[in-house]
């Protein structure tokens, strides 16, 4: 931040003489927050221009600079009150912009929801927004918690600062030789890479939000099962943050500040801390003679992430000659982005009583998808969207003619697919039912399509069906096969040459059906037509007389046997010719 924001590199005993009266002040006029855990004395950890203070380190911000104004030794209320004062209770400092407020608000609620045992209270979060961002410059965020423009820590370059060398590309702060730190919580790249966000569901991660930024931090506080009502480990979490005990003393005293009461004010209308919210950039060095005479040139900042805007500089210091800009204008307060309660809050899919998924083909299942839908504290969930998906290649649709359907569920959570229409081709599918955006749950049903059945096969006429050896059939050969009395359409039918009539030994002579070319065959696979009847291509007879048997089955346990008769025709005697009398 500018050369004027009081920096954590300022050692000394005045410094620390100065914090350690401000936080005794706080102490005599208000109810203590937890306690300094014990070993931690005035002074920086950080020597200026080192390599330390990097993500090695652990530090989210880089040990940046940050704002050092103390809260007011007047509290904002007496011990015991609420510390949700009306907007017009309270001091000007105790106010807290509306969607910063309800940034810091939702991130306790849900690091409370997924990691209870770290007790994160949303005035640490305030603590932390004040001393880095102003909270977020006073509340210039638009509706979403954005900011209109980066805020931005100066180039950690060495000069004055720690030296961490770019890890984003520029692609979070601009800048591609140095890293800074960036947005209300002034993450800096790496750290941000590794816990950014998106509390807003915008499909995001931005730093520049005070939803994902706020929730970063509450989640980066808590790291390491880290219980921050207890005071050492509040301590060591304000310290990952920045590690310098002054920037620890500061935050401790605006969180008990915090404690003690706070209102919300409208957003742009926060009390902006004494030095600007936007740092000014680094100071560009004199460039240095050269081997061979000539300057090396000052260095550009690094490339801009697509659509990023570079960061503005802030207001000039009071006196020294230069135009402050116009300040912007307040925005409308947006409303507070609501974080769901467990009521509201998918917690599981479950099978509402599905049965075997199991039909033929052509056919429609008995049985409907059906799922339960259960919030997280185990309660049917009513009015939830729920889609189920056909996966697979028996062309099996939803009635209706669809692959895919929602359904929003009813009051015992329960959504049931429409009816199961099966495909021509046999074989598996599945069908999976989906739920929730934030956390998905997916339940999936394993489905089969059967070949088309019959359980009856017969012939259409009971004419005897003979040929002489060596000839073939007159009489074509006609059946029809039905399923629980109706015709049934497309059904394999099976054609065996048989010698018993059980129709369980093939036979290897006798009549036979011709292949394509020509050559006896006594087993053919065929289909019923849309009517359900089958006329058998011609049978012809070889040269050995006798009787013989047609089996026919069906998928579905139909049968039948046709006896076939190969004869020779019987021989008529010549009719004796009358010789006249002489």
């Amino acid at each position: 931040m500018a050369a004027h924001i009081r920096r954590r590199l300022r050692k000394g005993a005045t410094t620390t003489a100065v914090a350690a009266a401000a936080v005794a002040a706080l102490a005599a006029s208000q109810a203590p927050a937890a306690p300094l855990a014990e070993g931690s004395t005035g002074g920086d950890q950080q020597t200026a221009g080192g390599e330390t203070g990097g993500p090695e380190d652990g530090a989210a911000t880089g040990n940046s600079p940050y704002y050092t104004d103390l809260p007011p030794l007047v509290t904002p209320d007496r011990p015991g009150s609420s510390s949700n004062l009306p907007a017009a209770t309270g001091s000007a400092e105790a106010g807290i912009p509306a969607s910063v407020l309800a940034a810091y608000k939702q991130a306790e609620q849900t690091v409370g929801t997924t990691a209870p045992a770290c007790r994160l209270p949303w005035q640490l979060l305030a603590a932390i927004g004040k001393v880095e961002s102003g909270q977020a410059r006073g509340g210039q965020v638009d509706a979403n918690g954005t900011t209109p423009t980066p805020i931005l820590g100066p180039a950690l370059n060495g000069e004055g600062f720690a030296l961490i060398k770019d890890t984003d590309g520029g692609a979070y702060d601009g800048d591609a030789v140095h890293d800074r730190a960036v947005g209300p919580m002034q993450f800096i790249p790496s750290t941000w890479a590794t816990w950014g966000q998106d509390a807003n569901g915008d499909g995001r991660k931005d730093p520049n939000n005070i939803y994902d930024a706020a929730l970063a931090a509450g989640r980066y506080l808590c790291a390491g099962g880290r219980n921050l009502a207890v005071a050492a480990d509040l301590d060591r979490a304000v310290l990952s943050y920045n590690q310098s005990t002054e920037y620890l003393r500061t935050v401790r005293s605006w969180f008990a500040y915090y404690q003690r009461g706070t209102h919300e004010v409208p957003d742009g209308s926060g009390v902006l801390p004494t030095a600007p919210s936007t740092p000014s950039p680094s100071p560009t060095p004199t460039p240095s003679p050269t081997p061979g005479g000539t300057t090396s040139p000052t260095p550009s900042p690094g490339p801009s992430k697509p659509g990023a805007t570079k960061p503005t500089p802030g207001p000039s210091k009071p006196g020294d000659g230069t135009t402050s800009p116009t300040p912007t204008p307040p925005r409308p307060t947006p409303p507070p982005k609501p974080t769901p309660s467990p009521a509201d809050t998918l917690g599981s899919l479950e099978n509402a009583g599905t049965g075997p998924l199991t039909a033929t083909a052509g056919g429609t299942f008995d049985e409907r998808v059906s799922v339960r839908a259960r919030n997280a504290l185990g309660a049917p969930m009513a009015q939830l969207p729920v889609t189920f998906t056909i996966t697979g290649t028996t062309g099996t649709l939803f009635d209706g003619g669809k692959k895919k359907v929602t359904v929003i569920s009813k009051a015992d959570g329960t959504a049931t697919a429409p009816a199961l229409k099966a495909g021509e081709k046999t074989g598996e599918f599945t069908v999976t039912a989906t739920a929730g955006t934030t956390r998905p749950r997916t339940l999936t049903y394993a489905a089969s399509v059967t070949a088309r059945q019959a359980d009856k096969i017969v012939r259409t006429d009971e004419k005897a069906l003979v040929a002489a050896p060596g000839e073939k059939f007159a009489d074509a050969v006609t059946v029809k096969a039905t399923h629980k009395g109706v015709a049934a359409p497309g059904v394999a039918v099976t054609a065996t040459m048989v010698k018993d009539s059980l129709g369980l030994i093939d036979n290897d002579k006798g009549p036979y059906f011709k292949d394509a070319a020509g050559k006896p065959l006594r087993t053919l696979d065929l289909t019923t037509g849309a009517d359900g009847l089958l006329q058998l291509p011609e049978i012809f007879a070889d040269e050995n007389p006798g009787t013989y048997k047609l089996r026919l089955t069906t998928e579905g346990g139909g049968s039948v046997v046709i006896e076939l008769t190969v004869q020779a025709p019987e021989e008529t005697a010549p009719e004796e010719t009358e010789t006249p009398e002489a």
